[in-house]
């Protein structure tokens, strides 16, 4: 519903209140009150995804009949409450995508613990930062859980024997933190696990033996540290198998022929290990068979049944190597995901304004938001979409909600290893949901109240605003059509018995206007002179409305890649084939005409490997539209925080650090009349699919053509906090000197992968304290991204980059270094030993995409 604003302490007033829903209002901010502990008679308290911050208050923990408990996907901090303990009615407990930290707490003498949740079948932690070791104490053998599910944060130590004793267990997640040592034995006791991931840690140890597992569905142990080992026999006994994820974990020898014949195998990812032999797939292999990634490996033969239908991926092993081999098997590929959606015949209908054409050939507004499985079982293929898709709507129908159709599309497995796709919900009878429509949908997902088929696992859903309630589509769709229609029609005939005369040199005028305007279609450019003077355009293309609203499908919301404070950005395919970023200005956004102006100028006229390209823009009906080349793998930032499910290792960084340097070099040195960018910052920095750095965004550039004697422009403050110079700040005088002071700050989200303002800390004070020269790493250990310091030798030349990041963020800009400088020094650094022995690129105009048989290739 759009509310906006804080809870206060009258929410205890609602003494009788048992069920409470704020779901999907992302402007309600601030703390959860503690008065909501006075809530005695509330069964469900449900407030996901909204924007609620601070601690979880102790007094939840007085919710005595509390059934149901989520508070996921918002930014609350600090412990988990121990008083959760006292809550022994609950049954779902899912606090994931928060900001959690400190340790798992148990119950300790008269304090309470989650050990105590004996009848609770959810535990959902996942995406917090949790940290410490699992206490042991956390399971046994009374309790009930179904979902155990702690991927995504900071835990530590060895997974404790006791969680063997919880043989009701359906789905375990542990992976992607920073877990050690071996893996308990007796984890085959839970014979009822349909999902186990635990996978990124840093297990040791011999591959756990999962004999008599037989439930289990989806396994995943890639990118520990186990033992070199055989491949697994007992991996042939387990039938319920549909994927196998074990990259990087040290499996050798040959995969016996019987493994490809389990019945509902569909997904094998055995990469980057030293399987050898030959490769046998027979006659009888599994018909759901759709992957077998062993890329990376030592196998030097491979056999297939005659007709196969599987991919089957063998690059990087000897047996592609023969010079005279072309076999599509050793194609470089990757596993990119599905664009599933129900194929639709309705070519001949269009749909006008913001709708959408439904499955069955209805334009209307559909309720959307993200679907997002936990713990995905198998991700099949589009059949098994479409029994999704339909086992949807057949439950919403049974429910009697107002729904015609739903369908699914774009799914993709997400950063943090969930199986997620795009929901759309038509409604029946009408263009639009009603305000009870909108709420009876999305609380149907928000409480749980459908249940997927199994093999999808536990999910959450992610709303996104709809707006397309009566008052806005009267807005479009004015009422006494036919009154209004027939007046119009009488005065038309009236005013062109008048006018005709005239009518004839109107047209002509009209059409040398029209002319005029495509040849520049800034001739109309700011009428009221508020956006300069009309553009110097050197090259872009100028795009219709039309153009664009068919290249984004009218700007569907499925092609939406990222949003701002200007609008939003879609991506788009031209009628010549080229994919593009489509960034739509909205009204009322942070950029006026005046920034839009000089963003065209500006990239129209500046050309470099590290500068992302402008292809052509907007300005037809009202848009401010620029359409960029399409950058694959997003921000700098998306890329640090994992959200764009890459990780990036410290060679990959500094090579990103070295590219977007040479951008800005190009900007200040090399440009005519140099330029400075003026909002330097990890989200205006993009990684192309080999992710070489674009610097992006020059809303805010400015030329330096006119400056005085100082060298400096005197101009209104503007950036970013957290990334402002303090000198410009200061004194409102801008030189490429405050570039320098933001690049730096970038240098150090480099090393600690954190945002410049962060908790209350500002990234360069932080460091500065933390820094202790005489010792390794200068003991920045707290501060350094752990996914760094998971292979520390690696580190070459950290020293010295933090060294030239703290110069570039002086205070005094004249003790800050130009951007070549910072160019030369960090190629220093990436020439030095251990770095690469490849290193020509540092010293040439080519980026490191050309280095063959280096190691910068996409992850």
């Amino acid at each position: 519903m759009d509310l906006t604003g804080q809870l206060t302490g009258d929410l205890a007033s609602l003494s009788e209140l048992q069920i409470l829903d704020l779901s999907f209002n992302r402007g309600l901010t601030g703390p959860l009150p503690q008065s909501v502990g006075r809530l005695s008679r509330l069964i469900s308290l449900i407030l996901i995804g909204c924007g609620f911050s601070g601690r979880i208050p102790d007094s939840i923990g007085s919710l005595k009949q509390l059934h149901k408990l989520s508070l996921n996907g918002n930014n609350f901090t600090g412990p988990v409450p121990a008083t959760i303990g006292n809550m022994l009615n609950l049954y779902w407990l899912d606090l994931a995508d928060n900001q959690l930290s400190g340790s798992i707490p148990v119950s300790i003498g008269d304090t309470p613990g989650l050990d105590l949740l004996v009848d609770t079948k959810h535990f959902h932690f996942g995406q917090n930062q949790l940290s410490g070791t699992i206490p042991p104490r956390l399971f046994n053998s009374n309790m009930t859980l179904v979902h155990v599910l702690f991927d995504n944060n900071r835990l530590t130590g060895t997974i404790p024997s006791t969680l063997g004793l919880v043989q009701t267990l359906d789905a375990v997640r542990f992976d992607r933190n920073s877990l050690s040592g071996d893996i308990p034995s007796n984890i085959n006791n839970l014979t009822l696990v349909n999902e186990l991931f635990l996978s990124n840690n840093e297990f040791s140890g011999p591959v756990p033996d999962l004999t008599g597992m037989n439930s289990l569905s989806f396994l995943d142990l890639s990118y520990n540290n186990f033992e070199a080992t055989e491949f697994p026999q007992w991996l042939s006994t387990l039938q319920s198998l549909t994927t196998i994820m074990m990259e990087q974990t040290g499996l050798e020898g040959e995969i016996p022929e019987e493994f490809f014949s389990i019945s509902q195998l569909q997904t094998v990812n055995l990469r980057d290990n030293q399987l050898n032999g030959a490769i046998r797939i027979p006659s009888n292999y599994s018909r759901q068979l759709q992957l077998i990634d062993l890329q990376n490996n030592s196998i030097v033969a491979a056999t297939l049944a005659p007709e196969y239908t599987f991919q089957l991926m063998l690059a990087y092993n000897p047996f592609c190597q023969s010079p005279d081999l072309s076999s599509p098997y050793c194609n470089i590929q990757q596993n990119l995901g599905s664009s599933f959606s129900t194929p639709v015949n309705c070519d001949r209908l269009r749909c006008t304004s913001e709708q959408i054409l439904s499955p069955n050939c209805i334009c209307s507004y559909p309720f959307t938001g993200t679907y997002i499985f936990r713990a995905p079982g198998a991700l099949g293929n589009s059949d098994s979409f479409k029994v999704l898709q339909d086992h949807i709507f057949d439950r919403l129908r049974n429910l009697t909600l107002p729904v015609d159709s739903v369908s699914l599309s774009n799914i993709t497995v997400n950063e943090f290893g969930n199986l997620q796709m795009q929901l759309a919900i038509f409604p029946a009878g009408e263009v639009n949901f009603n305000r009870t429509g909108t709420s009876m949908v999305s609380s149907v997902f928000s409480n749980q109240t459908y249940k997927p088929p199994d093999v999808y696992g536990p999910y959450t859903f992610d709303a996104n605003f709809y707006p397309y309630y009566d008052g806005f589509i009267r807005s479009r769709n004015p009422s006494h059509t036919n009154i209004i229609v027939g007046a119009i029609v009488g005065g038309s005939i009236l005013f062109l018995l008048l006018v005709c005369a005239g009518g004839y040199a109107y047209y002509q005028k009209k059409r040398a206007k029209k002319a005029k305007q495509q040849a520049n279609p800034f001739v109309s450019w700011d009428s009221h002179g508020t956006g300069g003077d009309v553009p110097r355009l050197k090259g872009a293309r100028f795009f219709t409305l039309e153009e664009l609203q068919k290249s984004t499908n009218n700007f569907s919301e499925t092609n939406n890649v990222g949003s701002g404070g200007y609008g939003k950005v879609y991506k788009g395919i031209l009628s010549d084939g080229q994919i593009v970023a489509i960034k739509r200005s909205q009204r009322g956004s942070m950029q006026g005409s005046r920034e839009f102006k000089n963003e065209v100028e500006l990239l129209s006229r500046v050309h470099h490997k590290n500068l992302v390209k402008l292809v052509g823009f907007c300005f037809d009906k009202g848009e401010q539209t620029l359409v960029y080349e399409f950058i694959a793998n997003g921000t700098l930032m998306d890329g640090l925080s994992g959200m764009s499910g890459i990780q990036l290792d410290w060679v990959r960084r500094l090579m990103i650090t070295l590219g977007s340097a040479r951008g800005l070099q190009y900007l200040h040195e090399l440009a005519d009349p140099p330029i400075i960018h003026r909002d330097i910052k990890s989200t205006n920095i993009l990684l192309d699919e080999r992710l070489i750095a674009k610097v992006a965004d020059f809303g805010l550039s400015k030329l330096f053509g006119d400056t005085d004697q100082k060298g400096y422009v005197t101009t209104q403050v503007k950036g970013t906090m957290g990334y402002l110079d303090p000198e410009y700040f200061m004194t409102n005088q801008l030189t490429e000197k405050s570039d320098v002071f933001s690049f730096g700050v970038v240098m150090l989200e480099m090393v600690t992968a954190r945002k410049p303002i962060q908790d209350g800390k500002y990234i360069v004070k932080e460091i500065k304290e933390a820094m202790d020269m005489t010792k390794d790493l200068y003991s920045l250990h707290r501060v350094i991204d752990p996914i760094l310091l998971r292979n520390r030798t690696m580190l070459v030349g950290l020293e010295k980059f933090v060294d030239l990041a703290l110069q570039c963020v002086q205070e005094d800009g004249a003790n800050r270094p130009t951007m070549g400088e910072v160019v030369k020094d960090i190629e220093q650094i990436a020439k030095l030993p251990g770095m690469n022995p490849n290193a020509d690129y540092m010293t040439t105009s080519q980026s490191y995409e050309g280095a063959s048989g280096g190691n910068f290739g996409h992850p």
